[in-house]
């Protein structure tokens, strides 16, 4: 229960916070920050910290859970229904292709890109204010799905190393897993890569995944303090999907699309937008202002309209509109095959890993070096039989390796050891994959079916769609780095990244004659649906489930791979409405919070039925009865009505099913 000085106390933080939290840290704002933390008369002496209900003291180090006396901002998280309304005030949808598509790391957009940026501003503005010298202690109140699942996603990690200056686009992810043991061992943090300090997890990380502030369900509090206690700064961001980052005041007068950490060096176009306004009726038209981009959209009807008037493709005017933003010919085809660069290599870090299992308590098997095994057997005898492979065995005697042996359906169970500890072949053969591993010559019982009755009995035959193999593979291979926390391109999301380089891989290795162009046309005209499913809806799982990642990849890569194939600007929207469409009202429940079942092979899946929407809309000659416009509207009520425990909480659906309780620090 709080003292008398401590009721009279708390009032006085409850405003400080509410006002600091609705400015960002800038250079115009340092006088503010002056006059209302420094008074001596009340905060000398005391540590006092913003919407925490008791005063933390060093030597309990006791850790604050669950504050709620203070925290008048934050709402139960079931009572937030509204999706997408930090976005609908601008007057277009037009963002950067290249804010779209962002190089970063696994395995959230979210939940690990976006509060690693997030850490990154927050410690570059104190900078900038001159007040990071000053900080003794940092505190981190996550809310809503950033503290459900926040821990099988990697938000401390990136929170942490944000603040010591990492970008998700630089840091080499390979030391992420040591330097984030050696912060939780020594208790330090180095602030900007410069200022040490002490930092406890337990007591300077509140997690409350019960509530959520009014803004967005993935909002988190960044609160500094002094030698003294003194509040020296806080503020609150908001991780918006697909790694882009928000507060209260960029909603106003700053692009909210922007995700840039040094705003000093990003051309000015990017960073303002005006808000939409209604004109007088009968009002002249006014003329178009220099300071937005040529072809601005706000709609898949305004895109297609904008194709139609200037004789232009959807990728021309996406284009067009890279340049208005600063960059030179030479620049944005350099970013483009930047972007594609990544996503090649994803691939192909995916399908050659030599690590059996993802991380996590699942233990997921890695499947994408064994599918890709499979579809190069006799292609590349030399990768196929690789040094560690196992030779495969067609019965009592030694088959050479590289050589193919009987099917695997008729393998024998392996010996019963095995079989007890999981190892045996119908498990899924873990065992089976170790070196100089041989299968057994006996084959297990067979359900053949009688061959005297009406019904004959079908020929066993193995189905070989060779290029669809490859599609599924390249997909799963993406998202199993992504989840292992490896280098990822946010496309629109990384719970998404698996669709659109899966088929932009498919169009380059099976479709295309000229690769180059196909990258350009295909990631521009994408980047247009994304555009259009960020101001229209969601590209926020905790907003909207797993309709806002894997759905409007789909559509998005559906659009693309129309486009590279010649469809008409028609064509390609109606193609990426049957994409949205039928995922619409997927859930967002991944299993002890981890981004991998079902993520990974809904990917898979994802990018398959990106294909098929695709040539549906091509063969219907643009007769349809759904337009894109009408399907993002739809996908943003369902997200409305979609109750919270399938948005990315780990709350319900599989992730309860399966049994496996939700990853949260204890309280």
């Amino acid at each position: 229960m709080l003292t008398a000085a401590r009721k009279q106390l708390a009032p006085t933080r409850r405003a400080l916070a509410f006002h600091l939290s609705t400015h960002p840290l800038t250079h115009q704002a340092q006088a503010r920050f002056v006059r209302h933390v420094q008074p001596a008369t009340i905060y000398t002496g005391k540590r006092t910290f913003v919407a925490t209900a008791r005063r933390r003291n060093d030597a309990t180090a006791e850790a604050v859970r669950r504050p709620n006396e203070e925290d008048e901002d934050a709402i139960p998280a079931e009572e937030l229904n509204i999706v997408g309304a930090h976005e609908r005030e601008h007057e277009h949808a037009v963002i950067s292709t290249f804010d779209l598509f962002s190089i970063g790391v696994g395995p959230s957009s979210s939940h690990t890109v976006g509060p690693m940026r997030a850490g990154k501003i927050f410690i570059g503005d104190l900078e900038a204010l001159g007040l990071l010298e000053k900080v003794q202690t940092v505190k981190v109140t996550l809310y809503g799905s950033l503290a459900a699942t926040g821990k099988g996603h990697h938000t401390p990690q990136a929170i942490l190393l944000g603040l010591e200056g990492c970008d998700p686009e630089t840091i080499d992810t390979g030391t992420i897993p040591s330097r984030y043991a050696s912060i939780l061992e020594n208790k330090t943090l180095v602030l900007g890569g410069r200022h040490r300090i002490v930092y406890d997890m337990d007591r300077d990380m509140v997690w409350r995944w019960d509530h959520v502030l009014k803004t967005h369900p993935n909002g988190m509090r960044f609160s500094v303090f002094g030698e003294d206690g003194d509040l020296l700064a806080t503020n609150e961001y908001f991780s918006v999907g697909g790694g882009f980052v928000v507060n209260e005041k960029t909603k106003v007068d700053e692009n909210l699309f922007y995700k840039g950490v040094d705003k000093s060096v990003v051309h000015g176009a990017r960073l303002h937008q005006p808000h939409s306004s209604e004109g007088a009726p009968g009002e002249a038209a006014q003329p178009r202002d220099p300071t937005q981009p040529p072809y601005p959209f706000s709609s898949g009807d305004s895109l297609l309209a904008l194709t139609k008037k200037h004789n232009m493709t959807i990728a021309q005017m996406v284009y067009d509109n890279e340049l208005h933003f600063g960059y030179s010919h030479e620049e944005v085809h350099e970013k483009l095959m930047r972007i594609w660069s990544v996503m090649d290599d994803c691939i192909r870090t995916g399908v050659t890993s030599a690590e059996e299992k993802l991380p996590g308590r699942i233990g997921l098997r890695r499947r994408a070096p064994m599918l890709y095994r499979r579809l190069m057997r006799g292609f590349y005898p030399g990768l196929a039989s690789a040094g560690g492979l196992p030779a495969i065995d067609a019965g009592t005697n030694a088959t050479p390796a590289g050589q193919i042996g009987a099917p695997e359906a008729f393998a024998a169970t392996n010996s019963s050891a095995d079989v007890e500890n999981g190892n045996g072949n119908g498990n899924g053969g873990d065992s089976s994959m170790r070196p100089g591993r041989r299968i057994s010559a006996s084959r297990p019982t067979r359900v053949v079916g009688t061959l005297d009755h009406p019904v004959t009995p079908m020929p066993p035959r193995k189905t070989m769609i060779p290029a669809m193999d490859f599609l599924s593979c390249y997909a799963i291979a993406v998202n199993e780095v992504n989840a292992s926390g490896g280098r990822i391109v946010t496309s629109p999301t990384n719970g998404a990244a698996g669709v659109i380089p899966a088929v932009l891989k498919y169009i380059v290795e099976f479709v295309s004659d000229d690769p180059e162009k196909s990258v350009v046309t295909f990631l521009l005209t994408a980047a247009a649906v994304g555009m259009l499913f960020k101001r229209g809806s969601t590209i926020s799982a905790a907003e909207g489930g797993c309709q806002a990642e894997v759905g409007v990849a789909c559509s998005m890569a559906s659009a693309g791979f129309a486009a590279c194939l010649g469809a008409s600007p028609e064509t390609i929207l109606q193609a990426a409405e049957i994409g949205i469409e039928h995922n619409l009202g997927l859930t967002c429940d991944p299993i002890d919070g981890l981004v991998q079942v079902p993520c990974i092979e809904r990917n898979s899946l994802g990018a398959v039925k990106a294909i098929t929407a695709a040539q549906l809309a091509m063969a219907s000659q643009n007769v349809y009865s759904v337009t894109l416009d009408e399907a993002i509207e739809a996908m943003r009520l369902t997200a409305a009505d979609m109750s919270v425990k399938y948005k990315e909480t780990s709350l319900s659906g599989l992730a309860r099913t399966v049994r496996i309780p939700l990853t949260v620090p204890a309280c």
